[in-house]
Order: structure tokens, then C-alpha cells, then sequence
């Protein structure tokens, strides 16, 4: 991991210009990016959590109104 970092590290420090204009939409545009990115990966991770809970909830309160109508039997 240190190697990574020091790699990254090196490359924004040695950073050769790139004499290209770089417009005000560029920024935005990047923003927007890793705000979808970030959002992309929440939402994955919701859905691998809440629809297995889902279901198990499911299951569960079927088995508590089979369990209530054996009783009530």
C-alpha cells in the first residue's frame, strides 16, 4: 500500500503541463463523475444488504403467521 502511495505521490509532484485549455465544463464534468461513482457504489451496496434482509424478514413472518394459525387450530 505504502508503494501505491508513493507512486501517486510521485506522479502529482512530477506533473509535466499539458499546455491544453481545460474549460470550466471539465471540472464539472469530473464532480459529476465521482459523484455518480460514489452513489453507483452505495446504491450496490444497499441493494446486496436490504434484499437479502428483505427476504429473510419475509420469511420470518411467514413462519410467525403459519405458527399463529397452528395455535389458533
Amino acid at each position: 500500500m505504502l508503494k501505491i502511495i508513493l507512486i501517486v505521490f510521485y506522479f502529482l509532484i512530477i506533473a509535466n503541463p499539458s499546455y491544453a485549455y481545460l474549460g470550466p465544463g471539465v471540472g464539472g464534468g469530473v464532480i459529476a463523475a465521482a459523484i455518480g461513482i460514489i452513489i453507483a457504489i452505495f446504491v450496490a451496496l444497499f441493494g446486496i444488504i436490504w434484499f437479502p434482509l428483505k427476504r429473510l424478514i419475509k420469511k420470518i413472518k411467514s413462519n410467525q403467521d403459519k405458527q399463529n394459525n397452528n395455535k389458533s387450530d
